[in-house]
C-alpha cells in the first residue's frame, strides 16, 4: 500500500493564495478567517492545495491508521471546494437556506462565496467542527 500524499507540509499558505486570483484569494481569505475563528488553529497546507485546521486520526479502508485535517479547503480550477468531514446528513435545512452550492460525501462546491450566505456558511463550518471535536468549537 502507498503511502498518503496529502500530508501537512512546511509550505506557506499566505504565498499559496498569493497564487490565486483576485476574487477567489478573497474568498479563501474569507473562509480561513471562518475556520481560524472557529477551530482556533492555525491554517497549514496539506499537499500541494489543501489548507488544513487541527488534526483527527482515522482508519481507511487498509485499516492503517492516517492524519487528516478537521476542517479545510482548496481552491480547485472550477470551485472553492470546503472540506466539511461528518458531511451533511441532518443539514437538509441548513443547506437549503446556504444559496448556490454543490455537495459531495464531504465536500462543499461553490464557484463564489457571494453565492452563498456567510452566516449559514459560518454555521455549517461551526457543525462541521461541532460533529468533528465537540471542544472545537470557538465563539
Amino acid at each position: 500500500m502507498s503511502e498518503l500524499k496529502t500530508r501537512p507540509t512546511a509550505a506557506s499558505v499566505a504565498e499559496f493564495l498569493a497564487q490565486q486570483g483576485d476574487q477567489r484569494r478573497a474568498d479563501c481569505e474569507a473562509v480561513l478567517r471562518m475556520m481560524e475563528a472557529v477551530t482556533g488553529e492555525r491554517a497549514e497546507m496539506w499537499g500541494a492545495a489543501i489548507v488544513g485546521f487541527g488534526r483527527y486520526a482515522y482508519r481507511g479502508n487498509s485499516k492503517k491508521a492516517m492524519e487528516w485535517p478537521i476542517i479545510g479547503f482548496s481552491p480547485r480550477k472550477n470551485d472553492l471546494t470546503l472540506y466539511l468531514m461528518p458531511g451533511f446528513e441532518g443539514r437538509a435545512e441548513l443547506m437549503a437556506r446556504l444559496g448556490k452550492h454543490k455537495t459531495g460525501k464531504s465536500c462543499l462546491y461553490l464557484k463564489k462565496l457571494a453565492d452563498v450566505d456567510a452566516r449559514v456558511l459560518r454555521e455549517l463550518i461551526d457543525c462541521s467542527v461541532r460533529g468533528m471535536d465537540p471542544q472545537r468549537v470557538r465563539r
